[in-house]
């Protein structure tokens, strides 16, 4: 069973006094190794208040550091040629929308076509707050942004309104290499999340569910793309498998992985495995990223 996997990298969990600069060697061994993607996550800050974080304790601090994500992505297509450069996940109402396209386009174009980005929301207000934009229109303002990266990237020149964007007989270049960038969701599945998906989408990102779960938001994504005259072999499914540590807490790579045939059989396309949570060295995660890509070629 092959499977692409991909490298949710965690960049404030080098080891300490590390500079952030390693994150573009951390993506050029994962790309070595053949691994399908790097996945990077997206805070513009975090304040003290983490209780709200949704899928259990949030293990990080306020102070730790959160590159942009978009950037990093592009330093380390200069340095890969096959990874695929993804998010996980980016919280996009909190860019304007002509500049998210503008990015977006520039990643895809400087890579030669290979960002494939999931979306979504976020969890914490006090970044809502900080940019001055309402929480509770967060999921409209994501609507918004993907509408209207949909239309940047459309025909030129733009004609193109919503309610924050207005774009006239203007042109915006380059477009993405991709005749159509992937843009995937990460959100619960709820029914009216299936709608948005299957209307915008290119696939599903969930975080920290069961196979169980993965299954059922399968089924009811698949409805959605039904109703909207679409199906899902347009859909990428990235599924997080959740690690697996030894006796002595260090990480489990063979055990971890035995996991994916049940996420795959649950409908999930893209295999997620998370660095190191305590390196002690950066040896750690490019062990970390041989075993990976050797369990992987086990499955064939």
């Amino acid at each position: 069973m092959s499977m692409n996997v991909s490298l949710f990298f965690r960049p404030y969990q080098i080891p300490a006094g590390t500079p952030l600069s390693v994150c573009v060697d951390v993506a050029r061994a994962a790309d070595e190794a053949g691994l399908h993607s790097i996945t990077f996550g997206d805070h513009l800050i975090l304040g003290p208040n983490l209780h709200a974080y949704p899928y259990g304790a949030f293990l990080h601090r306020s102070e730790s550091s959160w590159p942009e994500p978009l950037t990093t992505l592009a330093a380390m297509a200069a340095v890969t040629k096959n990874l695929l450069l993804s998010t996980g996940i980016l919280l996009a109402p909190l860019r304007p929308p002509v500049l998210l396209a503008k990015t977006i386009a520039t990643l895809d174009t400087l890579s030669n076509g290979r960002a494939q980005l999931a979306l979504g929301v976020g969890w914490q207000k006090e970044e809502y707050d900080a940019m001055g934009l309402p929480w509770e229109a967060r999921y409209k303002l994501l609507d918004e942004a993907v509408s209207a990266c949909r239309a940047i990237w459309g025909a030129q020149p733009i004609n193109y309104e919503s309610e924050h964007v207005k774009i006239h007989d203007s042109w915006a270049l380059p477009q993405p290499v991709q005749p159509r960038v992937p843009l995937l969701y990460g959100l619960a599945m709820t029914p009216k999340n299936a709608a948005r998906m299957a209307r915008f989408g290119d696939g599903w990102c969930p975080v920290g569910i069961d196979t169980a779960a993965i299954r059922e938001g399968v089924d009811r994504l698949a409805e959605a793309l039904a109703a909207e005259g679409r199906d899902l072999t347009s859909q990428h499914i990235k599924v997080g498998l959740p690690p697996v540590s030894d006796s002595a807490g260090r990480p489990d790579v063979e055990r971890t992985m035995a996991q994916a045939p049940a996420y795959l059989e649950a409908g999930g396309t893209i295999i997620t495995v998370t660095s190191p949570p305590n390196p002690e060295s950066m040896s750690d995660i490019y062990r970390f990223i041989e075993d990976v890509a050797k369990a992987r070629a086990a499955f064939g």
